[in-house]
């Protein structure tokens, strides 16, 4: 799920951001449920969810879990600026903070700052052996900033897909 790729002229209509609209919710429900939902045969449904696996649209079907049920109980928002703007060092920065587990989400940024990291720990100590592996450890980072969550208050990666219902249940493409 990471990294940038273009779609080779994939073009999305009304059935497919409707399917998509359901998946990015739940994709365990039934194909022959989000045909009925969008108007379509469930063969014609799972047609179109291959070929959105297949070209790239769809990159992961995965369970969302909960950090508590794990005791991952501490959520920080880390800022990172390096040292240099050498491309070659912020692709080192990027494969460390691809590979560490506790790094939820990393973003390459603009502005005064190069990172943002989202990073989910059991406990401070823990924090602070990544702290040593991640950035002390790595003579490029110039330095970081940690922010602690307090709150959970909205966790999710959805998009907008600009679905509106149409008199029956069916799913409808808005133009923006």
């Amino acid at each position: 799920m990471t990294g940038r790729r273009e779609l080779d002229g994939c073009e999305l209509d009304r059935f497919d951001l409707a399917i998509l609209d359901i998946l990015q919710r739940d994709n365990k429900i039934p194909q022959r449920a989000i045909a009925e939902a969008v108007g379509l045969s469930a063969p014609a449904v799972q047609r179109r969810i291959k070929r959105m696996e297949e070209d790239g649209t769809i990159i992961a079907n995965i369970a969302v879990i909960n950090p508590f049920s794990v005791r991952q109980e501490i959520t920080l928002i880390v800022e990172i600026e390096m040292v240099s703007e050498l491309g070659h060092l912020h692709d080192q920065a990027k494969r460390a903070f691809n590979e560490a587990p506790e790094v939820q989400q990393c973003y390459y940024v603009t502005g005064e700052i190069d990172f943002i990291l989202l990073i989910t720990v059991r406990s401070m100590a823990d924090y602070e052996a990544l702290t040593r592996r991640l950035f002390f450890g790595n003579n490029h980072v110039k330095r970081f900033r940690s922010f602690v969550a307090m709150d959970r208050v909205k966790v999710g990666l959805s998009f907008p897909l600009n679905i509106r219902k149409e008199r029956g249940g069916r799913a409808v493409h808005r133009k923006p």
